[in-house]
């Protein structure tokens, strides 16, 4: 059996932990510094890590996985999703070092995740498409030329990327330079390259999509197909399975469509194909995602496949388990549990989980890479557990949804779950599919339920995860050992505060408390830029600044009229509260 490096960390780790102990293999875990105590790190047989407490010197580093798989003496590496699972460089890295990649070719992740190659291959097997430009984008202009001839609505988007980070929608002329800047900005920081493109907008789409696999051979099966219509910010809040209202005819041309996209490129793995479906039942390809979704597991309970195993199998050279397409059984609903307020426009909240009561009962199914006592970290993404409920039709999945959401508690940081819970109450989704329903649609949530949305408590600061690393001598070998600097702080402080120590006494990194001329982070991220230029005037309400936290842009307003004063500069780390200008 084979010693398999999970190159990923949260709950997606702890699902391909618990599939390794399942099939016989032996799990091998990575983790920053901050999750050193995270259930990932603890439930796998090893655990390496790979120090720093950003994404990219961990989680994205290459060379810094690489050395943890060779000092595990790995034989394959799983990267889950996110993070490097769809980077060609980690794939082809990976097959140099002598590893098995559990994904799909190096070439293929370069094929396909550059959306505008993967529009071409749409168009070559006769899959549906919506007017676009089929090449990266240079300028502005270009856009502007599209949107003039197109006609609007339009949507810029990350040629690299995926998760909706990097796409932006445009209705009105004058706001493409702004969408477009943006979209560049999100795809440079989320994937490493800027190259965008664009195509006509669909009012009011729902988003359907197909799980297949292939044996990388030129086979490929689609599993199933799922609605994932309900987003926030252009990312999945609720995906359910089978997509409903689908005629067997738009089944058919999607399931179909999808194997042939994915059988040029000759797929190997598992992967999802999107599309998106108008109201009038206009169809158009989206995107391929080559990796597993976070979504993956409504298809595995729908379908009885095992999308993890199915992976192993794969890759070891064991070929596909699946003839064709199952017929599926029953409808299963999936939760995304986000640590973000809804009342605050979604805003990440992350913290220390103080209660966590999960629920039960038939058909729930709990995926999560946190216990009671855990930090979401605001380093990383807002997901942190899935809550996912098989029913045998999609009324009975709909109601044993709402009683396991309503049985889950959560203290510390805000989450999703209010959302979700009006979101399955309500006629637009409860009526999805049904002919003469106003049902939702992928800009739903923002359009008609955020007003709804009461703000929940902020979680306190999350507490430094730096670690300290020092040389140590054990049984006469030298070896490197970590420790939180937050503890080695207090132990330096035993006996005594010493010069300068009074307790309450200022410190570096002290802020002095707000004031309502203020301009002060919501979150803890990243300052990427500033929309007004230092001694400007703005008015209550503008929006000043940008900040990047948990992988998502978040604008900063200003709160009341003024000469905008900068007192951060774009690159600084801030924390929740912290002055980042002024208005005088």
């Amino acid at each position: 059996m084979s010693r398999i490096l999970i190159a990923n960390r949260g709950e997606i780790a702890v699902r391909v932990i618990r599939a390794c102990a399942q099939h016989g293999h032996t799990s091998v875990a990575v983790y920053a510094d901050q999750d050193a105590d995270a259930m990932h790190a603890r439930l796998a047989d090893e655990a390496f890590a790979l120090p720093g407490t950003t994404a990219g010197d961990t989680y994205l580093n290459i060379d810094a996985v690489l050395a943890a798989a060779k000092s595990a003496g790995a034989d394959a590496v799983h990267p889950g999703y996110g993070f490097l699972s769809e980077n060609a460089d980690f794939a082809a890295a990976v097959e140099a070092a002598g590893l098995i990649w559990i994904g799909p070719t190096a070439d293929t992740i370069t094929a396909l995740g550059d959306k505008v190659t993967a529009r071409q291959l749409a168009q070559k097997v006769g899959a549906p498409l919506a007017p676009g430009i089929d090449r990266p984008l240079e300028t502005a202009a270009e856009v502007e030329s599209f949107a003039a001839e197109a006609g609007l609505p339009i949507i810029i988007k990350a040629a690299h990327g995926g998760g909706g980070r990097g796409m932006k929608i445009v209705h009105e002329l004058t706001e493409v330079a702004g969408a477009f800047e943006s979209a560049t900005r999100e795809a440079v920081e989320a994937f490493g390259r800027p190259e965008c493109f664009v195509e006509k907008f669909l009012e009011r789409p729902r988003h359907v999509e197909v799980q297949i696999v292939g044996d990388g051979q030129g086979r490929v099966v689609a599993v199933g197909d799922r609605d994932c219509s309900a987003q926030r910010r252009n990312q999945k809040l609720i995906e359910e399975a089978p997509a409903p209202g689908l005629t067997d005819e738009q089944r058919e041309r999607l399931h179909r469509s999808a194997e042939a996209i994915c059988a040029e490129v000759d797929y190997r793995g598992a992967g999802t194909v999107e599309f998106l479906l108008a109201a009038d039942g206009t169809m158009t390809f989206l995107e391929v995602n080559t990796r597993l979704q976070v979504e993956h597991p409504v298809t595995e309970v729908t379908s009885g496949v095992d999308l993890v195993a199915e992976q192993f199998r794969i890759a070891f050279g064991q070929g596909l388990s699946l003839e064709s397409t199952p017929q599926p059984v029953g409808h299963a609903i999936e939760l995304r549990i986000n640590a973000e307020d809804p009342g605050r426009g979604f805003l990440p909240t992350p913290g220390r989980i103080d209660v966590l009561d999960v629920p039960g009962g038939l058909g729930v199914r709990w995926d999560s890479g946190v216990r009671a006592g855990d930090t979401v970290q605001p380093a990383f993404d807002s997901l942190f557990a899935k809550l996912i409920v098989h029913g045998p039709d999609r009324e009975q999945a709909i109601a044993r949804t709402v009683t396991a959401a309503k049985e889950l508690h959560v203290e510390g940081p805000a989450t999703v779950v209010p959302c979700s819970l009006a979101i399955l109450t309500d006629e637009a989704f409860t009526g999805l599919g049904v002919d003469g329903v106003d049902s939702i649609h992928t800009q739903w949530i923002e359009a008609e339920l955020l007003p709804r949305f009461e703000t929940q408590d902020r979680p306190a600061p999350v507490a430094d995860g730096d670690m300290q690393r020092m040389s140590i001598e054990i049984d006469g070998k030298l070896t490197t050992i970590g420790l939180p600097a937050g503890l080695l702080a207090a132990l330096g402080s035993v006996g005594g505060t010493g010069q300068g120590g009074e307790a309450g006494g200022a410190g570096n990194g002290g802020a002095a408390s707000a004031s309502a001329r203020d301009v002060t982070a919501p979150v803890p991220g990243s300052l990427v830029d500033f929309l007004v230029e230092d001694g400007a005037q703005v008015a209550a309400g503008d929006e000043v600044a940008v900040l990047s936290a948990m992988k998502m842009e978040t604008r900063v307003e200003a709160p009341v009229a003024g000469t905008l004063r900068q007192v951060a500069a774009v690159g600084d780390v801030v924390a929740v509260g912290k002055a980042i200008a002024r208005v005088d």
